[in-house]
C-alpha cells in the first residue's frame, strides 16, 4: 500500500469521524428539539445526549421550555358606554408539546397578540368605564380562559394574563381625579365632624360625672351633719335625763326644785325675748327674796 493510499484512508477516516462527532447532539434542561427525517416529523429530543444521522435527520427547531413573559402594546378598546381608551396586557405562557408549537402555527406571539386584542375587546365592549376600571381580575380571567383554549391546539399554556395599564381619556382623567378629590374632601368633612360630635360627647358625660359627684358630695356632707345634730340631740337629752334621774335620786324637796327654777329663769331673763311668762311658784319666791333683801337692810 502506498503512501497515497493511506493518506486517502485517513483522510476518509478523519471525514467519517468528524461526521459522527458533529452528529452528537446534547440537549440542555428545560430545552427541547424538534427533529425532522427527510423532510418529515421525526422525534422531539428531550434532555440528554443524542445522534443524528448525517444527511438524513435535521433540528428543524429548538425549544425553550422555559415560562415566557409577553408585554403586548397598549390596544384601543371602546366600553359599552362609548369611552375609547387604552389597555395594555402581560401574557405568562409555556410551551408544552414542541410539535404542535412547532407545526400549529406560523407564527405564534403574533397569533397570541391578535387573540389578546380581539379578546380584550370583546369583554370590554360589554362593560361601562366604571366597571372597566374595577373589574381587572375579572377581565384577567376571561381573557386567560379564551387564550388557554385556543392556544392548545399550538402546544402553548397561558399560565396567567395581567391587565398591566388602563389609560381612559385626558378629560375622563381630569374628572376623575375632580370626583376623588371631592371624595376625600366629603371624608375629610365627615371625620371633622366625627371627631367634634365625639368630642361634645365626652366634655358632656364629664361634666355629668362631674355634677353626680357633687351632689353626692353634697348628699354625704348633708347625711353627716344630720347624723351630728342627731348625736348632739341625743347627748343633749341624755344629759337632761341623768340630771333629772340624779335630783329623784337625791330626793330633792319643793324648794330645791323651786331654787333651780327661779335659775332656769334667770337664765332666760338675759336673753332677748320681749315677753316672759313667770310661773306663781317663781313669783312667790321672787317676793320672798325681796322681803329677805330688806329685812337686811334694815
Amino acid at each position: 500500500m502506498g503512501i497515497f493510499q493511506v493518506v486517502i484512508l485517513c483522510l476518509v477516516a478523519g471525514l467519517i469521524i468528524w461526521l459522527l462527532v458533529s452528529n452528537i447532539r446534547i440537549v440542555p434542561q428545560a430545552r427541547a428539539y424538534v427533529v425532522e427525517r427527510l423532510g418529515a416529523y421525526h422525534s422531539t429530543w428531550q434532555v440528554g445526549l443524542h445522534f443524528k444521522i448525517p444527511l438524513i435527520d435535521k433540528i428543524s427547531r429548538k425549544v425553550s421550555l422555559k415560562e415566557k413573559v409577553i408585554d403586548f402594546p397598549p390596544q384601543p378598546v371602546i366600553t359599552k358606554d362609548n369611552v375609547t381608551m387604552e389597555i395594555d396586557t402581560v401574557v405568562y405562557f409555556q410551551i408544552t408539546d414542541p410539535k404542535l408549537y412547532t407545526y400549529g402555527v406560523e407564527s405564534p406571539m403574533d397569533a397570541i397578540e391578535n387573540l389578546t386584542a380581539t379578546t380584550l375587546r370583546n369583554i370590554i365592549g360589554e362593560l361601562e368605564l366604571d366597571e372597566s376600571l374595577t373589574s381587572r381580575e375579572h377581565i384577567n380571567t376571561k381573557i386567560r380562559m379564551v387564550l388557554d383554549e385556543a392556544t392548545d391546539p399550538w402546544g402553548i399554556k397561558i399560565n396567567r394574563v395581567e391587565v398591566k395599564n388602563i389609560t381612559p381619556p385626558k378629560d375622563i382623567q381630569v374628572a376623575m381625579e375632580k370626583q376623588m378629590r371631592a371624595e376625600r374632601e366629603r371624608r375629610e368633612a365627615i371625620l371633622i365632624a366625627e371627631g367634634e360630635k365625639k368630642s361634645q360627647i365626652l366634655i358632656a358625660e364629664g361634666q355629668k360625672e362631674a355634677a353626680i359627684l357633687q351632689a353626692e358630695a353634697k348628699k354625704q356632707t348633708a347625711i353627716k351633719e344630720a347624723e351630728g345634730q342627731s348625736e348632739a340631740i341625743l347627748m343633749i337629752n341624755k344629759a337632761t335625763a341623768d340630771g333629772l334621774k340624779l335630783i329623784k335620786d337625791a330626793a330633792a324637796d319643793d324648794s330645791v326644785i323651786k331654787l333651780k327654777s327661779l335659775e332656769a329663769f334667770q337664765k332666760a331673763a338675759d336673753g332677748q325675748a320681749t315677753k316672759i311668762i313667770i310661773p306663781s311658784e317663781i313669783q312667790s319666791l321672787a317676793g320672798l327674796a325681796t322681803s329677805v333683801k330688806e329685812l337686811i337692810k334694815e
